[in-house]
Formats: C-alpha cells, sequence, structure tokens
C-alpha cells in the first residue's frame, strides 16, 4: 500500500511517501481503506520526537481517517462506510469495562504509539468505528472525529457545562477549538473567543462566536476582566499552554473552571498556586474521550449541527507540503490528506 511515514524524528523534511507493507488485521480487528484522513497538531509532535518515545520505525502517523471497510467483522461488512474513533483501550480492564476507556492502563492513540492513517489501509479494533450515514461526506468525517471528541469529552463529560454560563476559549482557529466554540453554543452557553487576527476570529463568528478578541491588538486578560465588569467567565478552555495558562487563571471567576487538553506552545510553566486555592479554581485535565461520548458526538456532527471547517485538502504524496502548512499555523480549521 502507499503511505506518508517518517524513519527518523525531525522536520517536515523527514515525512517521505511510498510503499510500505499491508497492515495485517489481528482478532477484533478490521481492515479499512482510508479515503480520507486529517492532520492534528499531535502528528508534528510525534514526527518531532520527544524524550521517552519510543517507535518502531518506519512510523505511519495519523489519527482519523474514515473510509470502506474492506474486510467484515462481526459488527460491519465490507464495503460500510465508517469513520475512525483512533482513541483505543483494551476493551477489557476494569476502565473500559465501565465505559472509561480515555482512562486505560493499555490506552493507544492511533498514529501516535501505533500505526496511524495517513494510508491506504489500517487495521483497527472493529469497537473504534461508526457507520457514517449516506447524506455525510467522509471528508466531515475525517475532519469532525478526533476534535468532536476532544471537546466534548472535556467541556461535556467532565466540564459539566451548564446553559447560560460564559466560555471563554483561547484560540481562534484549531480544530478542537472551532469544535468547542459550538459546543459552547449548543449547551446554550456565551462563547467569548481569543485569537491572533480578524481573519481567524471572522471564522470564529461564523460558527457562533458572541464576543472577539484580538490579542494582537489589546491584553485578552484585561479585556474580559472589562467585559465581565472584574468577575471573570465561568470556564475556560485553554489548549495552548505556557503562553496563557497564567492569564487563563486571571481571567477564569472565583470557582470557575479551566479546562485543558494540550499545550500547543509548550507543556512547563510557572504556576502561582495562590491562584488556585485563593480564586478556587478547577483544573481540569482530560485525553480525548470513550466510545459512548463519540457516538453522541459524532451524531451530532451528522445531524449537520457541527461543522468543523475544512481549510484544505491535499494528496497524501504531498504530505510535507501538508505538514509545513500546519507548522506556520496559516489555517482555520482542518487539514485534510487524500490517500
Amino acid at each position: 500500500m502507499k503511505a506518508a511515514y517518517f524513519q527518523q524524528h525531525g522536520g517536515s523534511e523527514v515525512m517521505v511517501y511510498g510503499d510500505q507493507p499491508d497492515p495485517q488485521p489481528r482478532s477484533g480487528e478490521v481492515l479499512v481503506r482510508i479515503h480520507v484522513a486529517a492532520m492534528n497538531r499531535v502528528d508534528k509532535w510525534i514526527r518531532d520526537g520527544w524524550p521517552g518515545l519510543k517507535l518502531a520505525l518506519p512510523h505511519i502517523p495519523g489519527s482519523d481517517g474514515a473510509g470502506i471497510v474492506e474486510s467484515s467483522g462481526s459488527s460491519f461488512q465490507k464495503g460500510d462506510r465508517v469513520v475512525i474513533n483512533g482513541n483505543t483501550g483494551c476493551g477489557e480492564c476494569e476502565f473500559c469495562l465501565a465505559g472509561q476507556d480515555n482512562l486505560c492502563a493499555s490506552w493507544h492513540l492511533l498514529g501516535e504509539t501505533t500505526s496511524g492513517t495517513y494510508a491506504e489501509l489500517v487495521a483497527v479494533p472493529e469497537r473504534q468505528l461508526l457507520r457514517i450515514p449516506d447524506s455525510v461526506s467522509f471528508e466531515t468525517a475525517a475532519a469532525s472525529a478526533l476534535v468532536c471528541l476532544t471537546a466534548w469529552h472535556s467541556m461535556i463529560t467532565k466540564g459539566n457545562l451548564r446553559p447560560g454560563e460564559t466560555v471563554l476559549v483561547i484560540g481562534a482557529g484549531g480544530g478542537v477549538n472551532t469544535a468547542a466554540i459550538q459546543i459552547a453554543k449548543l449547551a446554550g452557553c456565551t462563547a467569548y473567543v481569543v485569537g491572533s487576527n480578524e481573519i481567524k476570529l471572522a471564522g470564529a463568528q461564523a460558527l457562533g462566536a458572541d464576543v472577539l478578541i484580538d490579542r494582537s491588538k489589546e491584553d485578552w486578560v484585561k479585556k474580559i476582566f472589562q467585559l465581565t465588569a472584574k468577575r471573570g467567565v465561568d470556564v475556560v478552555v485553554d489548549n495552548v499552554g505556557a503562553a496563557t495558562m497564567m492569564g487563563s487563571f486571571r481571567a477564569v471567576r472565583r470557582g470557575g473552571r479551566i479546562l485543558t487538553v494540550g499545550n500547543t506552545s509548550g507543556p512547563t510553566f510557572e504556576i502561582d498556586n495562590r491562584f488556585i486555592f485563593g480564586k478556587q479554581i478547577s483544573i481540569l485535565g482530560s485525553t480525548m474521550g470513550t466510545i459512548r461520548d463519540f457516538a453522541a458526538v459524532m451524531k451530532i456532527v451528522f445531524d449537520g449541527r457541527i461543522k468543523i471547517p475544512i481549510d484544505a485538502i491535499l494528496p497524501l504524496s504531498e504530505v510535507r507540503q501538508a505538514h509545513e502548512k500546519m507548522e506556520k499555523g496559516d489555517y482555520f480549521g482542518k487539514i485534510l490528506l487524500m490517500p
């Protein structure tokens, strides 16, 4: 099969397009022929490498994908249109049996520590598949899967978002944040969005954002204080990390919640603990979501109530250019790859 992969860690130049062996499904797995794969920031981090990350090389990245079942299983037949939930547990431990598969001790993210979707074929556990209605495109399904699951679990399952609350989303253009804006609105909340430029903020407004703050022109923390009469917002969605987290501590109200699923600006920063106990802040970390979450949020996607913007669709053979585009941050929504 054709695939995009790397044989050593490094920049976008290490990505290679070529031939790789077809995957062989194990018990409980089915083979899926990928029609569309979607890129995520985790693809870059895996490609870069980090201390302690040990991969069998060459490695095929990619956590998102949609396509057609190639080999029949117990629940799916050859030709079924499916979207993949890349968040995989063992299916047998106490957490998986309790429906908390993203807490599994043997948890993996497809394309992170296992072979991913930057390929014509991928073998995945059958329980990780969801049928796509005929009215929904492969592009829509692939673009939505990981980001909607991540945002839904963080905001609804763990964050317990309630109608009437104010939600501040730090960042306007990434996939998780575009999902977060729409989930906040579906939950009956007022959505504040901090963005890096007018173009990305205009995109956020089109998704339903109520209040737009351009951080290139004003201090976003002071603006939040002004807009909320120094109260702060009920919930902050901060997936940026090092560059913004202390600002989030200031922007959230007393007794408020900060939700985080990532750290695009870096993982390490200094915390003034007085903010946490003095303001009685709850910090809620979240990774991906459960099979139950996936079914719930993808139904909303299939119904057309969440629409993840697609910035570009490129052939898989142009994987280097796609990675360069992602690293520049010159996009709004998702970048898709077509094998």
